[in-house]
Order: structure tokens, then C-alpha cells, then sequence
């Protein structure tokens, strides 16, 4: 099976390494640069999930599946929330979505969102660090470490794999 990731960021990359390894899928993972269609800091649940499916979408091709990432925020009674969406879909046109976990945001990074910044680059400052969102993701550093951007995506794409197998009985 040859599978396209909609992406060349490593911990989306090794997030469907680690998931087919887990499940116990043998297949080809190709890394193809993907445009969202979305905005760059997606606001919405919607914008999140619809990126996520663009992404796949623009990069199925001659791969038997492909599947799209994407992390995003959105507001529920004044709060920002990280939210994480992911898609895969076959050469068959079938398409499986799937969410992950959803997390407040600080309200001084909440601010700096409002304001039209992404949240890669302040997480980055907020942090201290550079590259955040290429391996632990804003979640590692708003869980203290305890879940991190691979294995976040990871579980997002084992529920679109075990979607996909579900269906194909």
C-alpha cells in the first residue's frame, strides 16, 4: 500500500509512521507538500476539518490513500481552544474525519491569536523554544510533556484508519 501525508512537517509525518506501526500496516508513507486552503492560523473547528480534508484531497493522486493534518483553534463561551483535525481519503473516494484532543489556550496566547498571529511562531515565544510545532506542538507545551504533536496526530490517524477498515468489510 503506498499512503501520501499531506505534509513535510516531521511530527506529521511521524504521526502516520507511528499509527500504521501501532495498527501493524505495512506500507510506503510519501511526504507531499500540501496547500490547506484554509487560512494559516485556522479559527474554527470547520476551517480546521476543511483544511485537513483539502490537504488530502490535493495530494491522493496515484496513492492508494493519502491523508491530511491539521491543527487549528476555535472559541466555545469566550475560551480559545486548540483543536486538531485529521482525513484520509482513498483512490476509491472514500473520506474518513476524525478530531483530537481540545485544550484551552492561556489566555495571553488566546490575545496574540485574536490579534492575527499563528500560533507556531507564539508558541515558540512563549516557550522559549524554536520549532515547537515540527515535535512537541503547543500540546506538549500545555500538557507539561505528557502528550506531545506525534502522538496527538497518531491517535487522530488510527481513528481515520480504523474508520477506513470498518468500512471496507
Amino acid at each position: 500500500m503506498k499512503i501520501a501525508v499531506a505534509s513535510t512537517n516531521p511530527a506529521k509525518i511521524g504521526a502516520v509512521a507511528s499509527a500504521l506501526g501501532q495498527l501493524g500496516i505495512q506500507a510506503e508513507i510519501m511526504e507531499r507538500a500540501a496547500d490547506s486552503g484554509v487560512s494559516a492560523q485556522p479559527f474554527s473547528i470547520e476551517e480546521t476539518r476543511n483544511g485537513a480534508i483539502n490537504r488530502a484531497h490535493q495530494v491522493l493522486g496515484e496513492f492508494d490513500a493519502a491523508i491530511g493534518l491539521e491543527g487549528g483553534v476555535f472559541e466555545l463561551d469566550g475560551q480559545l481552544y486548540l483543536c486538531n483535525w485529521g482525513a484520509l481519503v482513498t483512490s476509491g473516494g472514500a473520506e474518513y474525519v476524525a478530531g483530537g484532543a481540545q485544550v484551552p489556550l492561556p489566555a495571553e496566547i488566546a490575545a496574540l491569536l485574536r490579534a492575527g498571529e499563528e500560533l507556531g511562531p507564539v508558541m515558540d515565544r512563549y516557550a522559549q523554544e524554536t520549532g515547537i510545532r515540527h515535535h512537541k506542538g503547543a500540546i506538549g507545551i500545555l500538557t507539561a510533556g505528557k502528550l506531545n504533536r506525534v502522538e496527538l496526530f497518531s491517535q487522530i490517524v488510527i481513528l481515520l484508519f480504523g474508520q477506513w477498515q470498518a468500512n471496507s468489510d
